[in-house]
């Protein structure tokens, strides 16, 4: 973005507020809103997100923000009294990133900044404590090695373990501070020969570089990847903060620490969080030492706690929501560094969203915008079944519930290896790190032995629905050796663990699941409301209470038997959308079709279709009871004609080993014969569909006779039978006006023979550019359309969906070309701009026109918000996804609604 000289590039805490989160990140605006509250935060500044932008378009910094920084930075040294880096009294700052989304541990952080070879002592003298001086100098060095010069990461933390083996001690708070001299010497040696440069002395010269490595920390690898992964848009940037340093690491009385208002696990109330005594807090989120949990800090300081306490309620009444919290006690002042609206589980939301209602916080439409449906997905996963004989090898802390099982491996590079060749694995670290990120996607589960909820593994676990177990004190991880031990029993990669990230609990071998709670709801097994009910089913069932009320968007199922429209009428699916006839022809029917399909005289024909007719006829009976009085969308047969052939390949080889043995069979040279000649180089775009229908005689007619003599049996039966009969691959007014006229023909006869009036409606699936764009003309014979967005999507990129997620989705996901496969959620630009046109012009000509969706993106949360907005009437979506599709459509409804009254 090109720079405007009067924009104003940083911003006083005391400037901000949290409606400004686009232009001071998350952290800033929360920071400056905590401010404006009264709360205890250290001093400090803000550098927008704008600032960032021209950063990483041009490369360099606004030219006005050196100037700018430094007029903030004197107002905050006349604040403190003290001036960055002085060697008396310095004044210390961390330099933290914060974008408007938050992505914990994505981007970087430096604390400590304004420490050199002169000021540490100063630091120390005015501290009174030459150890907590040198401690935090050698945490500034590694930090700054890391983050901003590029150091790995690792050589620092050998030589910290080599110096604590050297003074037999197993934490580094036993290091004294003529050890921590010794680590800041070898350090600073570490960075010379690493980065080929000396640390640097000059306090503003780590300030400004710090700075850029936050700006540069934006495009890193893994931040690419956790945006693409939580589909946060790439041109945001992010802001960073200067802040001044208060420290945990000043002895007993001091400390760091992160709360929560509320469990971010189950969203029950109470006290939850970590403590860490004399640490900072890159400590506590790093897992690196085990925490003690929040309440303890009530014994060991009474009135810090209390304070916190009455912070904590501040905050979540202010913010309406579950609050995450960092904040460090400095010899017993407790000082504010962080809020945010706190990440949680899928269980928590459901549970903190009726929690608000309830307390009159929030009312039943923002609860409704509180959850998601990829959470509801997330709840209907099955778990552990608590009954089965399993192994237990040991328990940690439940930080992000689900059963997990999968092969055990010790790195990322491993877990992203072997999840690509098809393995289910479970990652098991000391403790995570944000270059874990990919690895962490890729596996099933994560365990680790360190660390509490929250840990770098929990938090980001938890905002990708991830299984995780953390601070399993009792495994102990060797990732060199590519291992873990418990006790006697040994865990060599590769071999299989369960994980419940619901109570903590490490088993060895595979556990069996049963279904969750949340499906036994939907099935009409648990009842809600019951004194005995899961009050997370409870949750559950008053918010998709409200989500059906408020709705437009009906939902379907896509089901092709009996069986599945019972499943999903009890899922709450107002109809069916999609029967795939092609379904009913598998199996034993298979050759039947065959047959009719390699008929070579009408007399063979007749037979066949006279033999597939009672049998369709009789699928369409039991389609129809089981939906009585709901709409079923029967879609006349749809394959690519291979499907019903015999392999070529096969057949060849098969013929010519006859050949070769002179015992060739007739009919195998016949069936071969016929089958070179159907052969299609690309079946998904040759006879098929429409096509199909038009080209064999009598098909289509035999499958709307059957149809209709099922719903007039139906209907004579006291029945109430909806049907609509759509055709399949229309690309032309013509093929649906032929294929119509032949089936209003055959359903005139059926009500002649049964004395039955019929209201079956034919229309047709709009998957092909040509339909759509050709809306208009084809809603002329058309009573409504369904999109099949899976074809559409593929004839619209020009992709072989069996072949190219295979070959190259992969590849694109990964170079961002895509935020997520347009197979998965609709392509808003291509393929939604058909949609809506189609609706448009079908709409022009027929008012009336009944409009639904059936591909894969009916049940897409993202996509159901689309459909919503070009104005389909339904979404159709397999039976499981049902659920997530009714609560979307009401978020999609109450969201709509909110932003016409604002």
């Amino acid at each position: 973005m090109s720079e405007n000289k009067d924009q104003k590039f940083v911003y006083d805490f005391t400037e901000g507020n949290r409606d400004l989160k686009d232009l001071l990140g998350g952290k800033g605006a929360n920071l400056a809103e905590m401010t404006n509250l009264g709360l205890p935060v250290p001093p400090g500044f803000t550098i927008t997100t704008e600032a960032c932008k021209v950063y990483l378009e041009s490369g360099s910094a606004p030219a006005a923000l050196r100037d700018e920084v430094s007029a903030h930075l004197a107002a905050l040294e006349a604040k403190m009294g003290k001036k960055l880096g002085q060697s008396d009294d310095p004044l210390l700052v961390s330099v933290r990133s914060g974008a408007k989304f938050s992505m914990p541990g994505m981007m970087d952080t430096v604390l400590n900044i304004g420490l050199s070879d002169e000021s540490v002592t100063g630091l120390a003298s005015q501290a009174g404590d030459e150890r907590f001086a040198w401690d935090s100098y050698r945490r500034l060095i590694q930090m700054f090695g890391k983050t901003v010069l590029g150091v790995e990461g690792e050589l620092f933390e050998d030589a910290l373990d080599e110096a604590k083996a050297a003074k037999k001690v197993t934490v580094d708070t036993d290091l004294d501070a003529a050890d921590l001299k010794k680590l800041v010497k070898v350090f600073k040696k570490i960075v010379a020969k690493e980065a080929g440069r000396e640390f640097p002395q000059d306090a503003r010269e780590q300030m400004d570089l710090a700075v850029e490595a936050v700006f540069n920390s934006w495009n890193t690898d893994r931040a690419k990847l956790y945006r693409r992964q939580e589909r946060i848009p790439s041109d945001l940037g992010t802001a960073v903060n200067v802040c001044s340093m208060v420290f945990g690491n000043l002895g007993p009385d001091s400390g760091t620490g992160v709360a929560f208002t509320r469990d971010p696990a189950s969203g029950h109330a109470g006290v939850y969080g970590d403590y860490l005594q004399n640490a900072q807090g890159e400590d506590v989120v790093a897992g690196i030492r085990n925490t003690v949990p929040l309440a303890d800090l009530e014994s060991i300081d009474k009135a810090s706690y209390d304070q916190l306490m009455t912070i904590m309620t501040t905050l979540e009444t202010h913010y309406k929501d579950l609050c995450d919290i960092e904040f460090t006690i400095e010899r017993g002042q407790l000082w504010m560094l962080q809020t945010r609206v706190g990440k949680r589980t899928a269980g928590a939301a459901f549970r903190i969203a009726t929690q608000l209602v309830d307390q009159g916080l929030i009312d039943e439409a923002e609860a409704l915008q509180r959850v998601s449906g990829h959470q509801l997905a997330q709840l209907m996963f099955p778990r552990f079944d608590e009954g089965a004989k399993a192994t237990l090898l040991g328990r940690g802390i439940a930080a992000s519930p689900g059963a997990a099982v999968g092969k055990a491996v010790f790195d990322s590079y491993t877990a992203v290896k072997w999840s690509r060749s098809g393995e289910k694995v479970i990652l098991i670290r000391r403790e995570t790190n944000p270059d874990d990120l990919d690895g962490m996607i890729a596996s099933e589960g994560i365990l680790t032995s360190r660390g509490g909820k929250t840990s770098h593994a929990a938090v980001v676990a938890r905002g990708m629905g991830k299984t995780c177990v953390c601070g399993a004190e009792e495994l102990d991880v060797d990732t060199k050796r590519r291992r873990m031990t418990v006790g006697d029993t040994v865990i060599e990669e590769g071999d299989v663990v369960s994980i419940d990230g619901s109570t903590g609990k490490v088993y060895l071998g595979e556990v069996p699941v049963v279904p969750s709670p949340v499906v036994e709801y939907f099935e009409g097994r648990m009842h809600a409301g019951a004194d005995d009910a899961d009050e997370l089913v409870a949750a559950v069932h008053r918010i998709m209470a409200y989500a059906d009320r408020v709705r437009r968007l009906r939902v379907r199922a896509n089901a092709d038997n009996a069986e599945d429209a019972l499943r999903a009428r009890r899922f709450g699916a107002q109809g069916i959308g999609l029967c795939r006839t092609e379904h009913m022809f598998l199996g034993e029917r298979r050759e039947m079709v065959e047959r009719l399909i390699l008929a070579d005289t009408d007399g063979e024909r007749d037979e066949a279709l006279s033999a597939l007719l009672p049998l369709q006829k009789k699928d369409f009976i039991e389609l129809f009871e089981a939906m009585d009085g709901l709409p079923v969308t029967v879609r006349l047969l749809d394959p690519p004609l291979h499907e019903f052939l015999p392999d070529i390949t096969e057949l060849s080889v098969r013929v010519a080993l006859a050949e070769s043995r002179k015992d060739a069979n007739e009919n195998d040279l016949r069936l071969l014969q016929a089958v070179h000649k159907l052969h299609e180089q690309n079946p998904m775009l040759g006879l098929r569909g429409v096509r199909l229908g038009l080209v064999i005689p009598g098909l289509f007619a035999m499958q709307v006779r059957a149809i209709a003599e099922a719903a007039a049996e139906r209907k004579n039966a006291k029945g109430d039978p909806r049907v609509e009969i759509m055709i399949p691959l229309v690309g032309t007014v013509q093929e649906l006006e032929i294929v119509r006229e032949e089936a209003d023909a055959v359903i005139a006869e059926v009500e002649a023979a049964t004395g039955t009036t019929l209201k079956l409606s034919i229309g047709t699936m709009i998957e092909l550019p040509r339909a759509a764009l050709t809306a208009a003309q084809i809603a002329e014979a058309a009573q409504f359309f369904s999109f099949g967005t899976n074809d559409l999507t593929q004839t619209v990129w020009g992709f072989s969906r069996d072949d190219v997620e295979a070959s190259f989705f992969t590849a694109y996901l990964e170079k961002g070309i895509f935020g997520v496969s347009p197979f998965e959620t609709i392509d808003k630009d291509g393929v939604g701009s058909l949609v809506r046109y189609a609706v448009e012009q079908g709409r022009a000509t027929r008012p009336d026109l009944k409009l639904g969706v059936c591909g894969e993106h009916g049940g897409d949360p993202e996509s159901v918000h689309f459909f919503h907005e070009v104005g389909l009437d339904y979404v159709s979506c397999s039976p499981f996804r049902i659920p997530v599709a009714r609560l979307e459509a009401g978020r999609a409804a109450a969201e709509a609604k909110g932003s016409d009254s604002r």
